[in-house]
């Protein structure tokens, strides 16, 4: 299994749409984004939605949670409060390969302002715009940014194709157009 590099990141691209929109440089301007040089940055969609359940709450548990307590807000700038999280997404619609798995990391923009970026891998033959969490681990407000930079894909080849995709066995999260929150189906 081997890393993959920024040309076969757009050879994979101009064959297979496997990044939409793509770009094919690195753009410094604000939090980057764009094509690197084994992986490539993606973008925060200029939606946030925010994780705020009623005070009787007590515990969050990933296989009922109710929907109505996100609250969503549309806009470039969201600001994220100590010890909050809010779900996201990417701008980037991705089609991953049959032979390819990816990590995904947060960009050390915000780890240094103590945000933690969760992105679980894309499986082979997934697609569809990713849902990333967000949280505050902070003391303090933290401002996100929507059209920039939030985390970092890399694209890992196998040595030969899976036997069974996420696609083949109908994963609960392929081809998500939306932020989607925990499913326990």
């Amino acid at each position: 299994m081997g890393v993959k590099p920024d040309s076969w990141i757009r050879t994979m691209v101009a064959r297979y749409q496997m990044i939409e929109p793509f770009v094919d440089h690195q753009v410094r301007r604000g939090i980057s984004h764009g094509l690197s040089s084994y992986g490539y940055d993606f973008r925060l969609a200029p939606e946030f939605h925010r994780y705020q359940p009623p005070d009787n709450v007590v515990c969050i548990d990933p296989k009922t949670i109710d929907p109505r307590y996100f609250d969503t807000e549309v806009g470039t700038v969201c600001e994220l409060p100590p010890g909050g999280y809010c779900l996201g997404r990417t701008i980037e619609y991705f089609r991953i390969p049959r032979d390819i798995l990816t990590i995904c990391y947060g960009k050390s923009t915000y780890a240094r302002c103590g945000v933690v970026i969760n992105v679980t891998p894309f499986e082979p033959e997934w697609e569809g715009f990713a849902t990333i969490s967000i949280a505050n681990c902070s003391g303090r407000p933290v401002r996100l940014y929507a059209n920039e930079g939030i985390g970092q894909v890399i694209f890992l080849a196998a040595d030969g194709a899976c036997d069974v995709s996420y696609a083949d066995r109908k994963g609960k999260y392929q081809a998500q157009r939306a932020v989607t929150p925990a499913r326990a189906d």
